[in-house]
């Protein structure tokens, strides 16, 4: 499969303390990469450099073929990117949200209509189109949200801790989207908090201290670290570390 993010000692320092050091790995075309570190551990760091927002100190990186020093625009247009805190808008309706954000990435009023008419559908929301944002459940928004995110039909979409909150139910709900997503060629970057949700990655990187201390298949980092679960890879390399805010 084609690479769609590739990093080379990619670095960033502010001052003398460096955030993210020398990270180099590739995540290629429709895998689910898990990014996952503690509190402090740089993945936000990281995660803002791939996303256009953060300019490097030193290093390469290319994110959907853009170079992320000097195409940081054509980045932002070609991903999609939805934080643990809801990002849409409480006081338009669902179908309103989706045409405004698809108006946004640069759709054509006919491709909206039907890209709205089409998310309605698959999120069984047409009886709440015209319904407030504020007034869905958690779980809706949740997965309203990670819709809007791919609205445009972006390579890859950047998932900052997207199911914090929301019950196992509906968390199990919301990765039947990612698997979707995904089945079609979009490339999901997901940060979690949730080891259990490690486990649903292709592969999953395990920063500490800004570094990546590992990055496999979590069946492989299983094995490697005689361990019973996910969660016990991650206490194995997180336990000494020293950094305690990101």
């Amino acid at each position: 499969m084609p690479t769609v993010i590739t990093t080379d000692k990619l670095t960033k320092r502010f001052g003398a303390f460096i955030a993210a050091n020398e990270l180099t790995f590739e995540v290629e075309k429709g895998e689910i990469f898990g990014f996952l570190g503690a509190n402090g551990a740089g993945k936000t760091t990281a995660m803002r450099m791939l996303c256009g927002l953060l300019s490097p100190s030193s290093g390469a990186a290319t994110v959907a073929g853009f170079d992320v020093y000097t195409q940081t625009e054509k980045i932002k247009q070609n991903i999609g990117y939805m934080s643990q805190k809801f990002s849409l808008y409480d006081d338009l309706t669902v179908s309103e949200n989706i045409r405004f954000y698809a108006g946004i990435y640069g759709m054509s009023i006919p491709a909206i209509k039907t890209k709205t008419t089409q998310l309605l559908e698959e999120l069984q929301l047409q009886k709440e189109a015209k319904t407030l944002v504020k007034e869905l459940p958690l779980g809706w928004k949740q997965k309203l949200a990670f819709s809007v995110s791919i609205v445009h039909d972006p390579s890859i979409v950047f998932l900052d801790e997207p199911t914090g909150g929301v019950d196992p139910v509906t968390r199990r709900q919301f990765w039947d989207l990612i698997y979707a997503a995904a089945d079609k060629g979009v490339t999901i970057f997901v940060t979690t908090h949730y080891m259990d949700e490690a486990e649903y990655c292709n592969r999953v990187s395990i920063m500490v201290d800004g570094v990546i201390s590992a990055l496999d298949s979590p069946a492989k980092l299983k094995e490697q670290y005689n361990a019973h679960n996910m969660e016990d890879v991650f206490y194995e390399l997180a336990r000494n570390a020293k950094r305690k805010a990101d």
